[in-house]
């Protein structure tokens, strides 16, 4: 259960600034799809601008990263942090980029046995090889 409002289209309208970014994201995105997220942080209208205009510069941008690779990266990040909302709406967006059920389990294996490995190296402190380092 959300611990704030999420706001309804026709709350959003009575709100210019809130509207403005329901535009923008329906543009962007080219659908008519608000997702909750996006109606929850419109209680904060600033922040919810903030926030869209972050994602955007981001995940929406052309780079040396593709789409594809930066929505598992999102997923990665986001079971990391144990966030069930973004790793479901990220992994939408990532089968929507035509992320296969291959591409998936091998993502959820590099998950898996990422948190395993950082988990042994913080319990037993191991310090990183000098040969890591950025020269």
């Amino acid at each position: 259960m959300a611990t704030v409002k999420l706001l309804s289209d026709q709350e959003a309208a009575a709100i210019p600034a809130v509207q403005a970014v329901f535009d923008d994201i329906r543009a962007t995105r080219k659908t008519d799809f608000i997702n909750n997220f996006w109606r929850a942080l419109a209680n904060d209208p600033a922040n919810l601008k903030r926030v869209w205009e972050t994602l955007k510069s981001v995940m929406t941008v052309e780079g040396a990263i593709d789409p594809l690779t930066r929505e598992m990266i999102y997923i990665a990040v986001s079971t990391a942090n144990a966030c069930q909302y973004c790793i479901q709406s990220h992994t939408a967006a990532a089968r929507a980029r035509g992320m296969t059920d291959a591409q998936h389990g091998e993502l959820l294996t590099i998950i898996g046995l990422a948190a395993q490995t950082n988990h042994l190296a913080l319990a037993m402190q191991v310090p990183p090889d000098p040969e890591f380092e950025v020269r």
